[in-house]
């Protein structure tokens, strides 16, 4: 199922680092009681700081963040608001809260914080969910599963062709939030706040505000249950409208094995809409906003469906790699039974990755033709983007289980574009949940909403890099700030970084 990937800066210097989640050892068979375990050095998450000539440097050791358990899904921000983004690793064992220190170490402060949650989770993600200025987490789990309900036998009997037991074979387990409170300690609220759904089976979570009111709701992608949509109520819960919404089923009504999941405006029309990957034979969803809580199945309508057919996807993004102004959707794939091909003459278990560009009306599936990594099968899950060069276009790191990561560096396109990092005052410091629209020469109009959640177990370059397409000027900025406060910048400069602090 693993693992993750982040993408961020955590020693102000101005170049992205990479953080990655990694597994445990696992006795076989487990003795009752006992955890995976990670004190050998193979087994360490790592983190990885970008030098000044665009190489890498392990400093996982320096910095203390090996980790523990069985390493899952990261989560990268700012959580206490002192300039230095921090990181929240998720795993089952336990999960981890690392404070940055500033000095290129780290801290593990979950329990005096209260958030190391319990079980399988998988992602994570940071927002302002009450809207008071500090970070809250919310926390997606998978199953109800340890080494004595994981021992039964799936697959064929024969040697060589057992597989991985489907997620019907296991309950459900809630999701977790986390509110941060006034002293910097954390609440769990799940209940209360009613997002503690038993009956999903949380992989991917993505944020964004889906009926415009100011205040960021949530979508979690579960494995072969209903998909969740939590639509913020302003007064610390949450509604779960999926089915209502129409976003819980594909468009048969059946449930798929949502795995990886972004929101964003994909059609330009001023609403978040939203993309699930998941298996083979199933298509991934693309759900397009209505404007009125309501969602079209638009996977097929937009040639998603042929696209995507055959392939099992995980990470994903809607992101403009050619800063046409149009944001396209990039998935990293492979099946997830490693057995798949003794049983199936068409399907791998490794797979290319996928690179669909927006069209206008449909999407064109380009991955033929946009570079070798995408002839490359792997066995890719976590996808991390972000521009680690700084040359204004999006890049993307995947992981990869029992391989080597990939790096894919954007050879860019001659459009011209715009980067905006968003520094809080009274909100948080990232700006997380600060929606921007920006005002095109000739008055076409686009909404980004700010966040490093979305894809699968990952964490995203928080930075928000617009692509701009033959226009080299834009008539305006607005920032809508998570504190309410509205601000707005007058024609910015193409073509470069920066930063709009909060009034």
């Amino acid at each position: 199922m693993g693992a993750g990937v982040a993408l961020f800066d955590y020693d102000n210097d101005g170049r992205l680092d990479i953080y990655f989640t990694n597994g445990a050892r696992i006795q076989d068979p487990m003795p009752e009681g006992a955890m995976p375990e990670k004190s050998d050095p193979q087994y360490w998450n790592r983190l990885y700081h970008q030098n000044n000539d665009g190489t890498f440097e392990d400093v996982t050791e320096r910095a203390g963040v090996q980790g523990k358990g069985y390493g899952m899904g990261v989560a990268a921000a700012d959580y206490d608001n002192d300039g230095w983004t921090d990181i929240y690793v998720t795993a089952y064992g336990g999960n981890t809260l690392y404070h940055n220190l500033g000095n290129g170490t780290f801290r593990d402060v979950t329990k005096q914080c209260g958030v190391e949650g319990s079980g399988w989770s998988a992602s994570a993600g940071w927002f302002d969910a009450n809207r008071d200025g500090r970070l809250d987490l919310f926390v997606t789990r998978y199953l109800e599963w340890d080494f004595l309900r994981g021992s039964i036998y799936c697959g064929e009997k024969r040697p060589g062709y057992r597989s991985y037991c489907h997620p019907d074979s296991f309950l459900g387990v809630t999701n977790l939030l986390f509110v941060q409170q006034s002293d910097g300690s954390f609440k769990e609220v799940s209940r209360e706040a009613k997002v503690a759904d038993s009956a999903g089976k949380g992989l991917g979570v993505a944020f964004a505000d889906f009926d415009g009111d100011g205040w960021t709701d949530v979508v979690v992608a579960n494995d072969s249950v209903r998909q969740s949509l939590y639509i913020n109520k302003k007064d610390g819960t949450f509604e779960e409208i999926a089915l209502l919404a129409g976003v819980g089923y594909d468009e048969n009504g059946k449930t798929f094995a949502g795995m990886g999941v972004d929101a964003a405006d994909y059609d330009n029309d001023g609403r978040p809409d939203v993309f699930i990957t998941d298996l083979s034979n199933q298509t991934y969803a693309l759900f397009r906003n209505n404007g009125d809580l309501t969602f079209t199945y638009a996977t097929n309508s937009t040639g998603v469906g042929q696209i995507t057919l055959l392939y099992s996807g995980w990470g994903t993004r809607f992101v403009d790699l050619d800063n046409d102004g149009l944001l396209d959707i990039f998935v990293s794939q492979g099946h997830v039974m490693d057995t798949i091909e003794k049983t199936s003459g068409h399907i791998t278990y490794r797979e290319t990755p996928l690179l669909m560009r927006n069209a206008g009306e449909e999407f064109v599936n380009v991955s033929a033709s946009a570079g070798a990594p995408f002839s490359v099968p792997l066995a890719a899950r976590g996808a991390a983007f972000g521009d680690i060069d700084n040359d204004g276009d999006i890049d993307v790191v995947l992981a990869v289980t029992g391989g080597n990561p990939a790096v894919l560096r954007n050879n860019g396109t001659r459009n011209h574009w715009l980067g905006l990092t968003l520094a809080g005052l009274g909100s948080n410091r990232n700006g997380l949940g600060a929606r921007i629209t920006v005002t095109a020469a000739g008055g076409a109009k686009r909404i980004f909403d700010v966040t490093q959640a979305g894809s699968y177990l990952s964490s995203n370059d928080p930075r928000v890099l617009i692509g701009l397409g033959s226009r080299d000027s834009v008539s305006s900025v607005e920032v809508r700030w998570p504190s309410g406060k509205v601000q707005r910048v007058a024609k910015p400069e193409p073509d470069r970084y920066q930063t709009v602090r909060e009034p």
